[in-house]
């Protein structure tokens, strides 16, 4: 019997791209290699799509893409073919895939793009769809959705660039409403690139420049003190939620440096919180689960306040599979390892026909 075709993109023209490499690494050496024979498709920094035979281990590092035996490769958009264009000098040739995993993170990969070139192929994907990937990166939406929907997420407001010549009368519009110390975030970013914390007006407006950097829309957020819990969802019609993890950060804040760069942030399965905050946070994550539309996996993550109650913060789609990485830990602390767990995230987006 013939191995089923898995295609799994990663790099991408991101400011998650190096994450999107080390998770990539991590699921292709993961994936069963009995059931699955696994097409490496990488996208460089710069846009370029190649087809990647060579060693997993250099992966983590741009070194994979000046593998002599790269070629070009993309997926065709055209579903009479469900499969990528190999490109050499002198020929082409088609290769059919049967699914694709996106182990893309952030702008152009969690964000509906590339899902939607996967919708136009006919290529089942693992993974949220078009709407629910766009919706859930960008945290203005995700906000608007989940509070019409009774999920309780911190006090907001929202800036565009088109704004900054008004950016002092904005600000001072913001900490009159929301008080100090806030969390400034890109609308549409991961990983917590571009978050800072500001405690005055100038922290506030350098933040807002910093965050612009990103993208052309910012989140202003109230800070909300408690204990970082981060639950794993799993499914399509019926979803599970895993038990919980909690967050204990190395820096002021998970931040990018906390969660990849200083190693020294601490993760702890199960969270050891009450039983009745814990059955609420489960419950709050499959209902925002649900409430925006996601299919397969998602990470969604909380803030426990000192009074019990629970506050919302985001929903990853693509959460990182690292050998750090939350979502893989919690669900094999439910006795499903990383193997199993990807094989199950392939055979659901096969049997749902996810395109």
């Amino acid at each position: 019997m013939s191995k089923i075709k898995v295609a799994v993109l990663f790099g991408g023209v991101s400011n998650e791209h190096n994450i999107s490499l080390i998770s990539a690494a991590n699921i292709i050496s993961s994936i069963p290699s009995d059931k699955y024979e696994v097409i490496p498709i990488g996208i460089t920094k710069k846009g370029r799509w190649l087809y990647y035979p060579g060693d997993i281990s250099q992966l983590t590092s741009d070194r994979w893409e000046s593998n002599p035996d790269c070629v070009p490769a993309v997926i065709l958009p055209d579903p009479m073919y469900k499969g990528i264009l190999k490109m050499s000098e002198d020929s082409s040739s088609i290769a059919k895939i049967d699914v694709v995993f996106p182990a893309l993170h952030g702008q152009n990969g969690e964000d509906g793009s590339v899902q939607g070139l996967l919708k136009l192929s006919g290529i089942p994907y693992v993974g949220c769809d078009v709407i629910s990937s766009a919706n859930c990166m960008d945290k203005t939406v995700t906000h608007t959705i989940l509070e019409s929907n009774g999920i309780k997420m911190a006090r907001w407001k929202s800036i565009l660039s088109s704004q900054l010549g008004k950016l002092d009368d904005i600000c001072d519009e913001i900490a009159g409403e929301l008080d100090y110390p806030l969390f400034v975030k890109p609308a549409n970013s991961g990983s917590s690139v571009g978050i800072n914390k500001a405690s005055s007006f100038e922290d506030l407006k350098n933040a807002i420049k910093l965050a612009f950097s990103h993208d052309r829309k910012v989140i202003v957020e109230e800070y909300i003190k408690g204990r970082e819990i981060e639950c794993a969802v799993f499914g399509k019609d019926t979803p599970f939620a895993s038990d919980l993890g909690e967050i204990k950060s190395c820096n002021e804040f998970y931040d990018y440096d906390a969660k990849y760069i200083l190693g020294t942030s601490g993760l702890t399965i199960p969270a050891d919180i009450p039983e009745v905050s814990a059955r609420e946070i489960k419950e709050t994550a499959i209902k925002a689960f649900g409430a925006m539309g996601c299919a397969g996996l998602a990470r969604v993550d909380f803030f426990l306040k000192d009074d019990g109650t629970v506050v919302l913060n985001e929903i990853n789609t693509l959460p990182g599979f690292t050998q750090i990485s939350m979502y893989p830990k919690l669900m094999e602390h439910m006795g499903i390892s990383q193997s199993e767990l990807l094989d199950k995230l392939i055979t659901l987006a096969l049997e749902s026909g996810q395109t």
